[in-house]
């Protein structure tokens, strides 16, 4: 989205959600569909390659970034989709495809048939108001009982479902990331057929980028969100304090991100496009680097808050918008321990 820093205000950010030339924009520019291939109309972005864009798009404001990276994260799934569900959503479309929905398990599905009866409350679907389809996961039940894995906890599957099917509760009531319209969402016995059930581990397209387990990709495509507001709030901050020393430590803390990141991403890839699994050793320690990372950046920010006037601690400054809508971004389970 090749919008500048100053086209902030034009583009009415901060609002209570987006406006239609912005959701225009995110069309135009194909955003919901960095990952999908090239074949179902998407970008078919390479990991690293994507996550700057994210981190671009974050830092002209946090709901956009944050929003475009739950949502094409979620169109990410269609590399977990049997083809025939794939061709059936993603090909000869009118209107650009956007999944959504809630990594929680909030609800219940009971086998019937061919497929699966579906109920439950899901909780954060970001961009609800919007989205073409949601996804949910749920526990999987017969004869009104859970269905067990060998190891004693519950059978859970994922579903993709439309949003004629479910039914958005508006529950968003945050300082920040307000356009994100993270919502609820109910279904009520609504039945599914099991081809719209899926799991993360079981890809069925081959391109390089499904290789990677989706918790590395969750943990970097959020993580350089909280890079690009941080170094939004950077930059508004050098015009509001008169010591750039001041500055220095959330300096360091995006310098080490920005890198931990790119090493991450780019190992990332020539693992994956060379055939090869990613090591587990890698998943935890991506993990674990980003979730100092967040902290890091966060305590930076908290230390220099207090010092850069009334200004930032106005509604109507850009800097009291990044503010919240970074710390909002901190209530995430992901890196919120």
């Amino acid at each position: 989205m090749t919008v500048s820093m100053k086209e902030f205000n034009e583009f009415d950010f901060g609002q209570a959600e987006f406006s239609p030339r912005v959701l225009d924009r995110i069309a135009q520019e194909n955003l919901w569909n960095l990952w999908v291939p090239k074949s179902y109309g998407g970008l078919e972005m390479a990991l690293p390659d994507g996550l700057r864009k994210l981190r671009e798009l974050a830092k002209i404001d946090g709901s956009l970034g944050w929003t475009v990276t739950l949502c094409s994260g979620a169109n990410f799934f269609i590399g977990n989709l049997q083809k025939p569900v794939a061709d059936e959503i993603f090909k000869d479309q009118e209107k650009p495809i956007c999944f959504g929905g809630s990594g929680g398990v909030f609800g219940v599905a009971e086998r019937v048939g061919d497929g699966y009866v579906l109920s439950g409350t899901w909780k954060y679907a970001t961009g609800a108001p919007f989205l073409t389809h949601f996804t949910l996961n749920a526990k999987i039940r017969e004869n009104g009982k859970d269905i067990l894995q060998a190891d004693g906890s519950p059978l859970i599957r994922s579903f993709v479902i439309k949003k004629e099917e479910v039914r958005i509760i508006k529950d968003w009531n945050t300082v920040g990331l307000k356009a994100t319209a993270t919502d609820s969402f109910e279904v009520a016995s609504k039945w599914v057929h099991a081809k719209y059930s899926f799991v993360y581990h079981d890809v069925h397209q081959p391109h390089a980028i499904f290789k990677i387990p989706f918790g590395p990709f969750a943990d970097l495509t959020l993580w350089v969100n909280y890079i690009g507001m941080a170094d939004h709030f950077l930059e508004e901050a050098k015009e509001l304090i008169g010591s750039v020393e001041k500055l220095e430590s959330l300096q360091k803390a995006i310098e080490n991100a920005d890198a931990a990141v790119i090493d991450f991403a780019d190992r990332m890839h020539k693992k994956v496009a060379g055939g090869d699994r990613v090591p587990e050793a890698w998943i935890g320690d991506i993990h674990q680097k980003a979730t100092a990372s967040v902290q890091s950046l966060a305590r930076a920010i908290i230390e220099i808050f207090p010092g850069l006037g009334i200004r930032a601690a106005s509604e109507g400054h850009c800097i009291n918008l990044v503010f919240r809508d970074f710390f909002t971004a901190t209530q995430h389970h992901i890196f919120r321990k």
